[in-house]
């Protein structure tokens, strides 16, 4: 191998030019900083160490001609060891880059992995990690996207579908078997007909970033399945590629994106930027904490041996350090510059605006991104909490920022599970939320609406499970949120008392229905339109089983809810009323034309403001005017679609709806019924003006004005 030449500081990472890589690392705590090359893979691959001697702005750096995509590497950084001030340096640990591209290998918990001796957090560990660790990689930087265009889909027509790359297509039957589980399954034909017809516009993976799997998790023969645990902000994660070799899931990836570009869809990943896998001071030393502790966390100041938490993981990345604000920062430009993404939802954003300690609004990492020519163009959703004081910031987010909207959640949950006093809150979530995002210049598609997802039951538990029951994850239950609000219909669990399963089949295409006819923007949880469970268990991010797995069997039983979903996504598709870029107006003020809403007790009365304030409330009508769409249409022409009427009844027994006068309509028919889910079209009933109408309990009705 050639002498190491200077190379440059920038870009940071390994970079191959078609001769050779360039290396370059920031560490302004070493004093001497070590490349470790690899001839293999494997705990006994030969390792060559070479000085990188450049050092420019704490950024250390060299060419090494002839290194070739596939070569793993690492760092060993030679510097002081005081954990009391923060520094953390070790040459006996190999540290992955930062900036990695590509990752090889899991890392197996020896004791070497840490920088001290077990029993002692205090000490320090000299063993060489290198035979325990995994690799960083150098990767081809040469795909051919031939003519692969972002969909760019507005938001307004956006149905996001959030999936995880393994649970979705791990027992796909129509997929080969040696691709299920992988990018390569996922964009799969058979996967993307099926998300196609689904009506979805985008997926949302859970995180993909290289992740780790916690020690204790391994010891219980658990793995951390959802993947919050990341070590690579710039490497697809392993596991998920199809042919196992080094680098090889950079190009399987990238194939994946374009397979579900040409198709129509977008890719969103699901991303961790507020804390690693390097956990707390018991944590193991594996990138970031040997490379330099602390320009990377937030140490407890009175105690740096510390580290600040308002994840709950045991560590927070300092986002007041210029050096993670540009690894963040860098990290997304690549995820949309090089692997072509469309967005990013953003894992316990509140963390990325706290500086200090209180969440900011005006935080440098909002600064960073709204100015960003790249990263400001994509779709950015903030999980608006995190679990420090002031935490939830649901509302709070920049005007440029969409949010996971948990108050449509909470409260669609609550009126469809007969909570008293729910009617006005469920009008605001239904008509988009203005109350949380009028008031900053946001409109309805600022609100991310969804019933369930990832975190907490499925559709199908939520409607046959009053309480958790977390037990096979080994925390004696304890694990897990206990504020479900969810209702087993009368039946803890499996039943088979046929009133029962007939309720929980209504409630579920009640939430699904509200969920896809709200303003805003909707998000399907993966399984859902099956009928997925999980037994009741609300926390199985340690799952990698077939409890978590979607289970495709199911759709021979199923078949009928997934049939609603696509009759839902293709009436909201077709009728822009039900996906208004902006929020309704209520009456109009000069009188002379009908409101572009309009709300109405079941006995046809308009509704005053005591019927808003009954205690026990929960029916009402809703008018949607599709002759009073505010916003033009993207050549300024006036948006004109069909008017409905919403026929809402969450009470426990069956009412009568009286329909509007004839100003409102000539003649109404009926398209949708959670009641009937089965309503075909040629049998679908028409009604007159201020005619009666049955609505089952606990069921919504859809009208079309003809």
């Amino acid at each position: 191998m050639a002498n190491v030449w200077p190379g440059d500081a920038y870009p940071l990472g390994a970079h191959f030019d078609g001769a050779g890589t360039n290396f370059a690392v920031f560490s302004e705590a070493a004093e001497q900083v070590e490349l470790c090359l690899f001839d293999g893979p494997g705990p006994k691959a030969k390792e060559t160490r070479y000085p990188l001697t450049e050092t420019d702005a704490f950024v250390w750096h060299g060419y090494l001609p002839g290194v070739m995509p596939g070569r793993r590497y690492g760092y060993r950084m030679h510097g002081p060891y005081d954990p009391r001030r923060g520094a953390r340096c070790n040459p006996s640990k190999l540290l992955l880059d930062p900036y990695a591209q590509a990752i090889e290998g899991e890392i197996d918990w020896h004791q070497a992995c840490f920088g001290y001796d077990f029993g002692d957090p205090w000490s320090r560990n000299d063993l060489d990690s290198a035979p325990h660790m995994m690799r960083s990689v150098v990767v081809n930087p040469y795909f051919d996207w031939d003519v692969d265009r972002p969909p760019r889909t507005p938001y307004h027509e956006t149905v996001i579908y959030e999936a995880h790359v393994k649970g979705l297509t791990i027992q796909h039957p129509d997929i080969p078997e040696e691709l299920r589980g992988t990018y390569a399954g996922l964009g799969h034909p058979a996967m993307v007909d099926y998300l196609t017809g689904l009506g979805v516009t985008a997926v949302e993976l859970m995180p993909v970033h290289q992740f780790v799997h916690d020690d204790m998790l391994v010891k219980r023969g658990l793995r951390n399945y959802w993947g919050y645990n990341t070590i690579g902000y710039f490497a697809p994660h392993n596991a998920y590629s199809s042919s196992g070799q080094a680098g090889e899931q950079v190009l399987e990836f990238k194939a994946m994106v374009k397979a579900l570009h040409a198709a129509g869809i977008e890719v969103i990943l699901d991303v961790v930027y507020n804390h690693t896998a390097e956990g707390n001071h018991l944590g193991p030393t594996l990138s970031f904490r040997g490379i330099d502790n602390a320009s990377y966390y937030r140490l407890v100041e009175n105690d740096r041996r510390y580290y600040m938490d308002t994840t709950g993981t045991g560590n927070s990345l300092l986002m007041r350090s210029p050096h993670v604000l540009q690894l963040i920062m860098d990290s997304l430009r690549y995820w949309v510059t090089e692997m072509h993404v469309d967005g990013f939802r953003f894992d316990l954003a509140a963390t990325l605006a706290r500086e200090l300690h209180e969440v900011d609004r005006l935080a440098a990492f909002f600064d960073l991104v709204q100015q960003d020519p790249v990263v400001s163009q994509v779709k950015l959703i903030a999980e608006p909490w995190d679990v420090g004081e002031g935490g939830y910031q649901v509302g709070n987010f920049p005007p440029l920022w969409t949010e996971w909207n948990g108050k449509y959640r909470d409260t669609v949950r609550d009126f469809w599970r007969g909570r008293p006093a729910t009617m006005p809150e469920f009008a605001s979530r239904l008509t988009g939320s203005s109350d949380l995002y009028a008031d900053d210049g946001r409109r309805p598609i600022a609100s991310i609406n969804f019933v369930t997802c990832h975190d907490g039951f499925t559709l199908g538990d939520l409607v046959s499970y009053n309480t958790k029951h977390n037990e096979a994850n080994g925390e004696h239950n304890r694990d897990g949120t206990d504020d479900n609000r969810s209702w087993n219909c009368g039946v803890e669990g499996p039943t088979r008392d046929l009133d029962v399963v007939s309720l929980r089949e209504r409630q579920k295409r009640n939430l699904l229905a509200t969920l896809f006819l709200s303003q805003g923007v909707p998000m399907l949880s993966h399984g859902d339109e099956l009928g997925r469970t999980q037994h009741g268990n609300n926390n199985v991010y340690c799952q990698d089983s077939e409890l978590a797995w979607v289970d495709w069997s199911a759709l021979q039983d199923n078949w009928p809810l997934l049939d609603f979903v696509q009759r839902l996504s293709r009436l909201r598709a077709q009728h822009p009323v039900f996906r208004r870029r902006r929020f309704f107006r209520g009456r109009a003020r000069d009188g002379s034309d009908l409101s572009d809403i309009m709300w109405f007790t079941p006995d046809g009365r308009e509704m005053a403001d005591t019927d808003w304030r009954t205690h026990f409330a929960k029916s009402f009508n809703v008018f949607l005017n599709g002759d009073a769409i505010t916003e033009p249409d993207p050549r300024g022409r006036p948006v004109r679609d069909d008017s409905f009427l919403l026929l809402i009844n969450a009470h426990d027994g069956d009412l009568w709806f009286t329909l509007p006068p004839a100003r409102y309509g000539s003649l109404w028919t009926k398209v949708l019924d959670t009641g009937d889910p089965l309503l075909a079209e040629e049998e679908t009933p028409t009604y007159k003006p201020a005619e009666t109408v049955l609505v089952e309990a606990r069921a919504v009705q859809v009208l079309r004005r003809v």
